[in-house]
């Protein structure tokens, strides 16, 4: 606790097997003492249990949490039995602990929430409006595409709404089961809601058709109780200041180690990072931060940070393999759920933020200035409806600043060659450098 900081999973395993009347020991032998207050109101938080203890007296209030070793909330409740301030992040219910590295520092004092605002305030209200309307489409469609599928326009279109829509109505149980019955659609061979048996992911020896999983989720008599604490995580660490993206990553990938649903978790653990953003006010209003996309431009990063609690966790989990291909868990794994350190979920979001942030949100919005313009050329060198313009600017994206000679002969014959040649050389003006990107990926030196 010292020098590493509050850690709720070992003192919650240590709780377990340690006697009250050692724990009471050990607050008598320095009843004033910080440490020894801090240990006797973390017993009895985490175990339920009230110790026979007297009142300490006048002493000096202290926090559970030190705020510039771990992430707390900026005005915790005060606990006169124990002279504490209870700053604790979240509940017993699900308390996730965020260390303070110099990282996640760094990537705080950017203030990208601000940045992001400054942007938009300095955007014009039509060009806004075009660009939330991207960045939502391409935020499903990517978020699809991490999980390996692609939807049709419909569905992708379903899902962008649901996640223009986080933040509006407060998460319950049932609101994450509305949201997983959008992101299936087809329900005919997914059980819908909570999972009523054991859960993992992973694959399946080729011979014997045992489980070979590289996560085992929470049991399902734990999922209520468990999604309940996110839920109030969520309301507490807000209200009581904790940083946005922290509290995000604290949430949702505490959400997806849960793995409440046979299907669609991924999906809903990103929705849930929108939600929390929304929901503080992070990000501008209208505007969804694509930040699946960001994702799926660093899937591996993504998986390791998805392992590196997952895969220390397996030895911890007891299991035997079903007839039926599944799991069955047969240690209570709940607190393994509800107390993890998030530190490096925390640091790769903040650098997913600071991508849409500081990359996706001005090029679109760059974007759309640069296509304006070219839109208004083009129709000076030729009468052209805003349909065939874009697909014109596609022709010349594909073809790195030219037309093919297929378009030139068919779907763009009626240009004179004067006016391809004009509208070659506009594009190259506007665009000529995601042109060269382009080749450049196409053809590296």
């Amino acid at each position: 606790m010292k020098w590493e900081g509050v850690a709720l999973g070992v003192l919650a395993a240590l709780f377990k097997v340690v006697e009250p009347k050692e724990v009471a020991a050990v607050v008598r032998a320095t009843p004033t003492g910080a440490f020894a207050r801090r240990i006797w109101f973390l017993f009895e938080w985490l175990t339920g249990r009230e110790l026979d203890l007297p009142d300490p007296g006048k002493v000096r209030v202290i926090a559970i949490v030190d705020p510039e070793q771990q992430v707390a909330l900026k005005k915790g409740a005060r606990s006169s039995r124990h002279k504490i301030i209870d700053n604790l992040p979240g509940t017993r219910g699900f308390c996730p602990m965020i260390r303070w590295t110099p990282a996640l520092r760094a990537a705080v004092a950017k203030g990208l929430d601000s940045r992001a605002h400054e942007i938009i305030g300095r955007t014009r209200r039509d060009l806004v409006t075009r660009a939330a309307a991207f960045l939502l489409l391409s935020d499903s469609k990517s978020s699809f595409a991490i999980e390996g599928e692609r939807p049709s326009s419909a569905r992708a279109a379903r899902w962008a709404l649901a996640i223009g829509e986080a933040g509006v109505r407060p998460i319950t149980i049932d609101e994450l089961e509305r949201l997983q019955r959008i992101v299936i659609g087809d329900a005919r061979f997914v059980k819908l809601g909570l999972r009523d048996q054991n859960g993992f992911v992973g694959t399946h020896d080729r011979d014997t058709q045992e489980p070979v999983p590289n996560h085992i989720s929470a049991r399902p008599q734990d999922l209520r109780d468990l999604l309940g604490g996110i839920i109030e995580y969520g309301g507490r660490s807000l209200s009581g200041g904790v940083d946005a993206v922290a509290a995000a990553a604290a949430m949702a990938f505490g959400f997806v180690y849960v793995h409440p649903f046979v299907d669609g978790n991924g999906r809903l653990h990103r929705w849930l990072i929108h939600h929390v953003l929304a929901t503080a006010g992070y990000n501008p209003p209208s505007i969804v931060f694509p930040i699946s996309a960001a994702i799926l431009r660093r899937l591996d990063e993504y998986r390791a940070v998805l392992e590196s609690y997952s895969a220390a966790l397996l030895p911890f989990i007891e299991w035997r393999a079903t007839a039926d291909g599944n799991v069955e868990v047969t240690n209570d794994t709940a607190d393994y759920h509800r107390y993890f350190d998030a530190t490096a979920h925390a640091e790769f979001l903040y650098s997913c933020v600071e991508q849409t942030v500081e990359h996706d949100l001005p090029e679109e919005v760059h974007f759309l200035e640069r296509f304006d313009k070219f839109s208004a050329a083009v129709k000076e060198i030729v009468e052209m409806p805003d349909r065939e313009v874009d697909r014109l600017r596609g022709f010349l994206a594909q073809g790195g600043g030219h037309l093919s000679k297929r378009a030139r002969e068919k779907e763009f014959r009626a240009l004179t060659e004067e006016e391809a040649t004009r509208v070659e050389a506009l594009y190259t003006d506007l665009f000529g450098d995601l042109a060269r990107s382009r080749l450049t990926k196409k053809n590296p030196v």
